[in-house]
């Protein structure tokens, strides 16, 4: 830590001499595509990212893909080119969807008779019932339909009185997951195993012909594979007049770094760069918790003329709820030299929504601006703001309040900065987005501020000003943020392998939130996104944990002491530890359906052990001597040959006699006796060192085919990554007899695919966080990028737009499902392995 902070410091000081253009350029220029690029990001509900290789290519999105809106243009000499996001398309239902009607429909379970799709098809026998239909967890579901392996067919008609082929008409439709669309029989839509909110589709001129006056169907089939279910769909008519920004702008680069994305533009005859910016220094508590994102930009004329130019971002009280059609407040107002438009949900039900693919709807979203010449702030009539924009560079007049109870009345939060002339040194400044989600978790009962309020006593508006007033010394610490990042990895596993992590930075910290019980003890609690939403997840506790081990160990110990404690309560009685506390953001005790014993209790043991490691003694350890000994004797009672029980690769089936889950037992002994070495305990660490010893040793016999070894002991011809060795390694123990590793890491070569190493003999795809811990078990940078590569390409290529998924196909490139998560922390086993060996 004081190597991190010495560093930084020192950095700090070079930029500080450096003009303040410099903050427009990255301090590494990124050759990989990342598939969804965070722009304003926080924690798992203030999340905001574009999947798209332009960033005005699409609407920006939740991780969830729910639309969170923000737009850009830049206004230049009466000219404006949209450089963010896409405008909102003023629509009149024709066939609305859920959010407007409960629209009744026909629908069968069953395969129908061929031709179902079809206009004239007889849907007299089906069932009737009302959007929209799925599992009861999927908003507005009034027609249930659930379970793995089921279908739903539907047939909906509308009619059509004055139909004219001129105006653009859109499809608009939700599913989960594999899902096809007839419009007359026309066949619109299909998809393979994926699940969309609100995916906008035009429709081509030969679409428009399928529709009539008079009656029309719309034809749906999903079928559900595993999870949740869900079927809504409407049709719409384009506004007329509605003004747009539909002038796009030329994206010239993008380079993806720790906390900012960088973003150049030309825009006609000038230039923009636009940096989005979330200041979470892993070093600094408040800063790292804060919920506030700059947007910095600059403006330059290429070809040394002067311009007149506006700067314009806008986006809509959207952003704060779970669902469009939550009845929302938002107002206008200033203090202490910063102007802002706030909104929220009117019902504000703090911390009563929980699950995983959620928004929060509780707390405010803020745009802010600090007041200056040029610079203003508006809340208006979304078509209004953009009219004024594109006659004057200017915002429509702005109301004071504006009350949402109807989402085609949303407004417009607007931001304009009109820097009038621009001469050939350019201009720049910055605007801030934030959410105050007033209470962030439920921990014990009890709700819990965010850790930068320190319990009310500092408030959202107090935070604005702060990153006011420290904006460019702030930004600096950023981009030495950015700079270590990117050299510490570089220096462990090559550029490709930098440019890796430092992608993934911002997805791993926003999959957090920081806060304290009411005993001031730290807490980093992650969501387990899109792997069912669980909160402290013990098993993404471990995977994420090199990132934090390398850069701030109390971060790591911040996830873990809940845990310790809920054991300590009496609370959770049981010889091994939890798996979970609670759904995201209720904490409240475990949740999940099955225990995961050698899972948890090794991942627990094993960390406890790399912290004290670490830090070069055991006192954390030290407060919770009694549980580690009760869960390390566990480890030795039944993990030498694990029974048919959950571990953390349950996604692929869980087989008994696990040989991977067997050596995170054994790894978990060791570490007990490397930490009770640490206290002075030396007959306590002779005696397990023992065990752990005798352990490897078997385990080698039991596991051994050959030229590496099996996935589970009574499997032949199988095999599995084993990165659970990877702490025998790194702590230099030599457990495993017979060079194990070196002999699994040269069979693994033989078993690579284009996108990566599978993660065991029963399917192709992979976990690339197990990957990396993989990789860090080579004993030369060349061996580490022959698996790191690959991960690389992966990301680079995949058709899969979503904030990295740490589960893909090796084959195809594509997510098999988890996105957003914080697992990918484990990118940074190969920086730990490098500090931990004391690399130059």
């Amino acid at each position: 830590m004081k190597k991190l902070l010495t560093v930084m410091a020192f950095s700090v000081g070079l930029f500080a001499n450096a003009q303040t253009g410099n903050l427009f350029k990255p301090v590494k220029e990124i050759a990989l595509r990342t598939p969804s690029v965070p722009i304003v990001v926080s924690d798992p509900h203030f999340s905001i990212w574009s999947p798209y290789d332009k960033l005005m290519e699409g609407s920006t999105e939740h991780w969830t893909t729910a639309k969170k809106p923000l737009v850009g243009a830049l206004r230049v000499d009466g000219k404006v080119y949209r450089f963010l996001g896409k405008d909102q398309v003023a629509l009149i239902p024709i066939a609305p969807m859920t959010n407007v009607e409960r629209w009744e429909a026909a629908y069968t379970n069953s395969q129908p008779a061929n031709g179902w799709q079809e206009f004239q098809f007889d849907d007299s026998s089906w069932k009737k019932g009302k959007a929209a239909f799925g599992s009861r967890d999927m908003p507005r579901v009034r027609t249930e339909w659930k379970g793995d392996n089921t279908d739903i067919y539907i047939r909906r008609t509308f009619e059509i009185n004055d139909l004219d082929l001129t105006e653009n008409i859109f499809l608009i439709y939700s599913h989960d997951d594999v899902f096809e669309l007839y419009l007359n029989g026309e066949k619109l839509v299909a998809t393979d195993l994926v699940w969309k909110n609100n995916v906008n589709l035009k429709l081509s001129d030969e679409a428009k012909k399928k529709l009539r006056n008079g009656k029309n169907v719309i034809a749906a089939h999903c079928h559900n594979t595993t999870g949740g279910s869900y079927v809504d769909f409407g049709l719409y008519r384009e506004k007329k007049n509605a003004v747009t920004f539909e002038n796009e702008a030329v994206q010239k680069s993008v380079d993806v770094l720790a906390t900012s994305s960088y973003y150049t533009f030309t825009c006609g005859p000038v230039e923009l760069d636009v940096v989005f910016t979330a200041p979470q220094l892993i070093d600094d508590l408040d800063l790292l918790s804060t919920p506030i994102n700059y947007i910095s930009y600059r403006v330059r004329p290429l070809d040394k003329k002067e311009h007149d130019v506006q700067f314009y971002i806008e986006t809509t009280p959207v952003l704060a709820v779970n669902e469009t059609t939550q009845p929302t407040i938002a107002r206008t107002l200033s203090k202490n030299g910063i102007s802002y438009v706030e909104a929220g949900t009117i019902n504000q039900p703090i911390c009563d929504r929980k699950g995983d693919l959620i928004c929060a709807d509780w707390g405010y979203v803020y745009l802010g601006s600090v007041n200056g010449a040029g610079k203003s702030i508006s809340l208006g009539d979304y078509s209004g703001m953009k009219e004024a924009f594109v006659k004057n560079g200017t915002l429509a007049s702005s109301k004071t309040k504006w009350v949402t109870r109807r989402e085609e009345n949303t407004p417009a939060m607007a931001y304009v900065h009109n820097f009038g002339t621009v001469t050939k040194d350019g201009k720049d400044g910055f605007l801030m987005i934030g959410y105050d989600d007033i209470y962030s978790i439920e921990y014990m009962y009890e709700k819990r501020m965010g850790y930068w309020k320190h319990d009310g006593k500092v408030t959202i508006f107090d935070a604005f000003e702060k990153l006011r007033d420290n904006y460019q010394s702030i930004m600096e610490r950023c981009r030495a943020l950015d700079e270590l990042i990117y050299s510490d990895a570089e220096k462990a596993g090559g550029k490709k392998y930098a440019e890796i992590c430092s992608a993934s930075y911002r997805q791993v910290i926003s999959a957090h939130k920081l806060f304290t019980d009411k005993e001031g003890n730290l807490m980093w609690f992650s969501k387990e996104n899109n792997s069912n939403g669980c909160i402290n997840t013990v098993d993404l506790t471990y995977p994420s944990a090199p990132l934090f081990l390398v850069y701030n160990p109390d971060l790591e110990k911040a996830m873990m002491t809940s845990i310790f404690e809920y054991s300590a309560s009496g609370r959770w009685n049981k010889p091994f530890a939890a798996h979970d506390l609670g759904t995201y953001p209720i904490a409240n005790g475990q949740v999940y359906g099955g225990d995961m014993p050698i899972e948890e209790s090794g991942n627990m043991v094993i960390l406890t052990a790399a912290i004290s490691k670490i830090e070069g003694n055991a006192d954390y350890a030290k407060k919770y001597w009694d549980i580690l000994t009760t869960w390390t004797n566990y480890l030795v009672e039944y993990g030498q040959d694990p029974e048919n029980q959950l571990c953390t690769d349950d996604f692929a089936g869980h087989w008994a006699h696990n040989a991977n889950l067997s050596v995170k037992a054994i790894m978990g002994v060791a570490g007990y006796s490397e930490m009770a070495r640490m206290l002075g305990l030396n007959d306590v660490a002779d005696k397990y060192a023992l065990i752990a010893q005798e352990m490897a040793m078997k385990w080698e016999k039991m596991a051994n085919e050959g030229d590496h070894y099996r996935l589970a002991f009574d499997r032949k011809n199988t095999w599995s990554q084993k990165y659970n060795m990877v702490w025998d390694k790194l702590w230099n123990l030599n457990l495993f007899p017979n060079n194990v590793i070196e002999k699994e890491l040269n069979y693994y070569l033989t078993k690579q695919n284009l996108y990566g190493l599978p993660l065991d003999s029963r399917k192709e795809y992979t976990k690339s966080d197990w990957i990396m811990w993989t990789a860090a078990m080579s004993s030369d940078k060349e061996t580490f990028q022959k698996f790191s590569d690959p991960v690389y390409k992966y990301i680079n290529e995949t058709v899969s737009r979503v904030p990295i998924s740490d589960w893909h196909h090796t084959d195809s490139g594509k997510w098999v499902g988890f996105r957003a998560r914080s697992v990918i922390g484990g990118y940074w086993m190969q920086v730990l392995m490098n500090k931990l060996s004391g690399s130059k």
